[in-house]
């Protein structure tokens, strides 16, 4: 295959590196020629057709919408926040929630001016403390006297969100001990068809379309406030759930009905990535805000309890996404599939707020951002409201640093406007002068897929190419570190592996000004 040499220039790099590789399994027979964001593995596949199946996975629009947030925002506010507790027993007075100065456009402010793009309210916790008047629960804001029995926080929040540009999530988690202690949760009831919504006493609305679904007791009070909260707060662009099962009985595990959640929620919000228990996005598998070095987001997946989307290595797996990675999961695999990486983690040691603790210094957030933004990944980052319903000062103040500081680390892109060639496997930038970088931003158009597998930036240096810097993985962000600067006028990245044609969308350089 022959690709003509190209030259111009462009506010950004947008290349496409082509290699001529031909989808075909090792008997010539050709795969799936439609990409799709999960293609089926078989157990006849071989190496070569695993990989090859893994070049044509693409990720959905949603997806592609929701890598490109970088920086989102987490939210845990409710009971906890008052008890002191991290995981809430379900017995709590709902009385105990009194955030008197509530304030969610202070919220808002504070997560715009700390860069971040969408935020995920915890609208439910384990305990089962809902922050909006649910008709399905006793165990609401409703059932407090903060503001009379008449505050939605979740309200509030939208609203806000909103206000100041912000896109909105919603955590809404699984388990839930008050339903437990109510006879619902966990109650070994069998699945049938639920009709939702399911009226209730003096239920005033008229619903333009109902949804016939499978699920428990439990499973349709659950699909009950899904319709509540993707009906009645405005449009929401992720709906974050957990495996947690709660502190019951080993014995009384329930079975969640994914399959019929996540119909659901794709009737009543299309574009909404469903994470991280969900079929659009990943957990990365800690707490500590860091992605792998090489992270995929193409990986082996399985599908169990009722069509929940899981891994098919554990979660911890060092090596999700590999050529050996896809062969070693292969047994247990059921499909290859665009599930990329969110990495949560908390401003502070705890969840929710306590008074003792203290956010995490610029230079620990710092490194966080490039441990996960820079390792094609999304950070999210859990910032908890306090006593009195607002961030608190410290907090603020650090989100405000944490802006500053990446805008001081990845200053202008040294390469906008520039001189670039493109050739098959190869791009090179003209800065036009020398000029001192440590900082390289890379990027695919991942709406072509994860292609590269290896690659170097190289700079010219006394009339030869000089390795500076190399790496595995690219995707949706890849951000490299330079100890000290290097000086030139001329550049380039050399894809060394990949696995099919490439497709550049980001070459960037940025001198830091720490």
């Amino acid at each position: 295959m022959t690709v003509s040499r190209r030259t111009f220039v462009a506010g950004s790099v947008s290349a496409f590196l082509a290699t001529g590789l031909t989808p075909t399994s090792a008997a010539g027979a050709p795969l799936p020629a439609e990409p799709a964001y999960r293609i089926p593995v078989s157990p006849d596949d071989t190496a070569e057709d695993l990989v090859r199946k893994a070049s044509q996975v693409r990720p959905t629009p949603r997806q592609i919408a929701w890598q490109a947030l970088e920086r989102t925002a987490f939210l845990h506010f409710g009971v906890n926040t008052f008890t002191g507790l991290e995981w809430g027993t379900g017995d709590e007075d709902p009385d105990v929630f009194q955030p008197a100065g509530l304030d969610t456009d202070q919220w808002a402010r504070a997560l715009r001016d700390g860069g971040f793009k969408l935020a995920i309210l915890t609208v439910k916790h384990h305990d089962g403390f809902v922050l909006y008047p649910s008709r399905y629960s006793g165990h609401t804001v409703a059932s407090s006297s903060w503001r009379d029995g008449q505050g939605d926080v979740l309200r509030s929040f939208a609203d806000s969100m909103r206000r100041y540009g912000i896109k909105v999530g919603v955590y809404i988690s699984p388990a839930d001990e008050n339903q437990y202690l109510d006879g619902v949760y966990a109650n070994g009831s069998a699945r049938s068809t639920r009709t939702i919504p399911t009226p209730v006493e003096g239920d005033d609305r008229t619903p333009a379309q109902t949804y016939t679904l499978d699920a428990t007791d439990y499973g349709a009070h659950m699909l009950n406030q899904l319709y509540e909260v993707l009906t009645e707060y405005g449009p929401v662009d992720e709906v974050w759930f957990d495996g947690a099962q709660g502190r019951i009985p080993p014995d009384k595990v329930e079975s969640y009905d994914w399959d019929s959640w996540y119909t659901l929620v794709r009737a009543l919000a299309p574009d909404a990535a469903i994470a991280v228990t969900g079929p659009d996005l990943r957990w990365v598998g800690n707490e500590s805000g860091l992605a792998r070095e090489d992270e995929w987001s193409v990986v082996p997946v399985k599908e169990n309890q009722y069509g929940r989307t899981d891994w098919a290595l554990s979660y911890d797996t060092a090596d999700q996404g590999s050529r050996a990675a896809l062969v070693r999961a292969q047994p247990t695999t059921d499909y290859l599939q665009w599930w990329p990486a969110e990495c949560d983690v908390s401003i502070r040691d705890g969840w929710f707020y306590h008074a003792d603790q203290q956010p995490k210094s610029v230079d620990q957030l710092t490194d966080i951002y490039f441990g996960s933004v820079g390792r094609n990944s999304v950070l999210l980052l859990n910032i908890p409201p306090d006593t009195d319903g607002l961030l608190p000062a410290a907090d603020v103040t650090r989100l405000r640093e944490f802006r500053e500081r990446i805008d001081r680390e990845l200053p202008e892109d040294l390469a906008r406007g520039a001189r670039t060639t493109v050739a098959p496997g190869l791009v090179t930038v003209d800065l036009g002068t020398a000029r001192e970088v440590d900082r390289f931003r890379l990027a695919e158009d991942i709406a072509h897929g994860q292609q590269v597998e290896s690659f170097v930036v190289e700079a010219l240096r006394d009339g030869a190419w000089t390795e500076v810097a190399r790496a595995g993985t690219v995707g949706a962000s890849r951000i490299l570190l330079l100890p000290v600067p290097v000086r030139a006028r001329r550049w380039r990245v050399r894809v060394t592996g990949s696995r099919t044609a490439v497709r550049i969308a980001e070459f960037g350089m940025y001198r830091s000004r720490r």
